[in-house]
């Protein structure tokens, strides 16, 4: 099991929008972060549970983010229209589409996903596994 995964992203605002927006049919929520004396960050999680989390962060070196070639963050989805629901809000809310809702059965049986960038051009993933859920 994951504690956390990281993005990282230039306008923070703009990216909370996004992610509340996509995570929301999903079951996650925002979550204030205490300070550390790290860089700014954003933080959700799922229902009342402290970890997994998932942050977006402005990088702690001060440099613009960048985008991981080859990265992706996959979030599970409860149904096929949830991740429907996830992928039309982040749309919406300044993504890019990156591969339309629909089944792909050569990932698993019962595998429905979509995929979408953030405004940053992070790689995002939103997955109803019918095949390990059910």
């Amino acid at each position: 099991m994951f504690s956390h995964v990281t993005v990282g992203a230039r306008d923070l605002e703009r990216a909370g929008h996004f992610y509340d927006a996509t995570l929301a049919p999903l079951g996650l929520k925002r979550r204030a972060v205490v300070p550390d004396g790290g860089p700014p960050a954003l933080c959700w999680v799922t229902g009342t549970t402290a970890l997994p989390r998932f942050y977006v962060y402005i990088p702690h070196n001060g440099e613009p983010s960048t985008v991981g070639n080859g990265s992706m963050v996959a979030f599970l989805a409860a149904s096929e229209q949830a991740v429907e629901a996830a992928y039309t809000a982040g749309l919406a809310s300044g993504g890019t589409d990156e591969g339309l809702p629909g089944p792909r059965p050569h990932y698993g049986d019962g595998y429905f996903g979509a995929y979408l960038r953030d405004p940053d051009g992070n790689k995002v993933h939103i997955v109803y596994r019918g095949d390990l859920q059910e």
